[in-house]
């Protein structure tokens, strides 16, 4: 074990009052450190999308809908301020849409853009400081574009220049998130375990669109104060408790000692040629382990090979020997397989769902009678559908084996779902509320799916050999270039609902899926094959 002289200082006094007060109990310390990371990482990146989310709310009293919201009980409507009360300048033109569309996609063409060198710094950085920075960051950013309310702010490229901003500051969350997750947890249920976890993403949508809703009619700088100082606090905590690796706080990481479980029905594991197998008895079962590492003589000690920039730790005590932890570049990463197919997939499928992300309350305020309160409140039953997806999609690919066809599926339901959307424009209240559930269910499961589960399976492909800190670079990758179907969807949302009518906005989303279906078509044949082969053999 190591020393926890390094380790974050909250960790460090709750372990002193643990040995004091529970040192009669025995405590599965691995077990209680994996629940304490999955509640901070959790908690980090709800607040990375409670601070993105408030535009979107904010939208309907920017831009030239006045009539359709009541005023605030303090201004009192006369014939200067009848029109105009709720405007806001630049944005009371005729071109508002395009405007606003020109904010959402400077958030995130900086943020796509930025989402590579991320990965490559969180790679060989402590990821603590490296997500606590980031959320500060974030967080002054989202803080800023709050007080253009209270100081009378009207320049347009201020508000650029803060989207822009918080798009480079947000991309620390994903890469490190993923990575300390990844870190502390083993390939099984790996879909599971992320499915539940990623929920955090759509309860972020879900606490911003409902902070923002709360203040938007009244003080919408509030909307984006408020979870601008919530995330603050909450980045406090990260930098106090997050102990990114296993090794830091004195744990072995899960698979420790450099095996792999060999899976006799999975002839990927054949690609692994020439590496050590030993077989060893766990309880009363004997299984076979592979090493993955090359023997090397160990000339430090267990305390000089402990780093908090090192994602995946591991040492054998029986071979004595320890990997480098090289970090892998990004050609290097874009050349395991799969890893091109997932990212264009997730750049049409990301395309969909943060459309639908920016652009769904003010679409629910244009084409019904609700207010923009209500439309608000009804956007985010979207990523309570996103939820369950998230879930789903995770137990699917779990127990069948097939992430390709699990995310195929639902992007091909998705598609009528959709449709049926659009052309429903007199639904009823519980019409309209069942359709955003399974529509944020259908969507948002394959994206959560791509961006967690698949993406730390191959950010540990057995391709990698020596090369194992390529976590981090592989989800940036990934989510870097699904963060550029990201920008351009709201960006084209907002030209296209201007000159062409939301029926082609929709059309538009559903040929997005039919593209996102076709780069995983290879990959879908390729999972068909290996259980038509699985069968076989039982």
């Amino acid at each position: 074990m190591t020393s926890l002289k390094d380790a974050p200082w909250g960790l460090r006094m709750i372990e002193y009052v643990m040995s004091k007060c529970c040192s009669h109990r025995r405590i599965n310390r691995l077990i209680w450190h994996q629940g304490g990371i999955l509640a901070l990482t959790y908690l980090s990146y709800t607040c990375y999308h409670m601070t993105r989310k408030p535009i979107s709310v904010v939208k309907n009293v920017l831009s030239l809908n006045c009539s359709r919201v009541l005023p605030p009980p303090d201004i009192i409507i006369n014939d200067t301020n009848r029109d105009t009360w709720c405007d806001w300048a630049p944005f009371d033109t005729p071109d508002a849409p395009a405007l606003l569309g020109m904010l959402d996609s400077a958030f995130l063409f900086a943020y796509a853009a930025a989402m590579f060198l991320s990965g490559f710094i969180a790679e060989r950085v402590n990821l603590r400081y490296f997500l606590a920075l980031g959320m500060l960051t974030s967080a002054i950013s989202c803080y800023l574009f709050g007080i253009a309310k209270t100081y009378k702010i009207h320049n347009f490229w201020y508000f650029i220049f803060i989207q822009a901003a918080g798009g480079v500051f947000q991309t620390s969350g994903w890469p490190g998130v993923v990575t300390v997750v990844g870190n502390w947890f083993g390939r099984g249920k790996r879909g599971l375990i992320f499915g539940i976890w990623n929920s955090h993403t759509s309860l972020g949508n879900i606490l911003g669109t409902l902070l923002a809703a709360e203040f938007v009619e009244s003080n919408w700088g509030l909307s984006f104060i408020i979870p601008a100082v919530i995330m603050g606090i909450a980045g406090f905590i990260i930098f106090l408790f997050l102990a990114p690796t296993p090794i830091d706080v004195g744990c072995f990481p899960p698979n420790s000692f450099g095996y792999r479980k060999l899976d006799a029905t999975n002839s990927s594991d054949e690609d692994s040629i020439g590496d050590i197998e030993e077989s060893r008895t766990i309880g009363e079962d004997r299984v076979i382990f592979r090493s993955v590492y090359r023997e090397q003589n160990v000339t430090n000690d267990s305390a000089n090979l402990r780093s908090e920039t090192s994602p995946i730790l591991s040492t054998n005590r029986r071979f004595h020997h320890h990997t480098r932890e090289n970090a892998i570049g990004f050609v290097g990463a874009a050349k395991i397989p799969g890893v091109l197919e997932y990212s264009f997939a997730l750049f049409f499928a990301k395309l969909v769902s943060y459309t639908l992300l920016y652009w769904l309350p003010l679409y629910i305020a244009v084409s019904s009678t609700y207010s923009t309160t209500l439309s608000a409140y009804l956007s985010a039953l979207f990523d309570v559908g996103g939820i369950a997806g998230a879930i789903i999609a995770g137990v699917l690919s779990d127990y069948s084996g097939m992430s390709a066809l699990t995310c195929s599926i639902m992007l091909g339901l998705a598609i009528p779902t959709l449709f049926i959307y659009d052309c429903l424009e007199s639904m009823s209240l519980g019409a309209s509320i069942l359709l955003l559930l399974i529509t944020g269910l259908l969507v948002n499961g394959p994206y959560a799916l791509i961006t967690t589960a698949v993406s730390a399976e191959l950010g540990t492909h057995p391709s990698l050999g020596d090369n194992s800190k390529a976590l981090a670079t592989v989800t940036a990758i990934i989510d870097g270039t699904g963060s550029i179907g990201a920008a351009v969807g709201p960006l084209l949302t907002g030209f296209v609902s201007q000159w062409a009518g939301w029926h082609n906005v929709f059309y538009m989303l559903m040929f997005a899926n039919m593209l996102a279906l076709l780069f995983l078509s290879r990959l879908v044949y390729k999972d068909i094959r290996l259980y038509a082969q699985r069968r076989r053999m039982v």
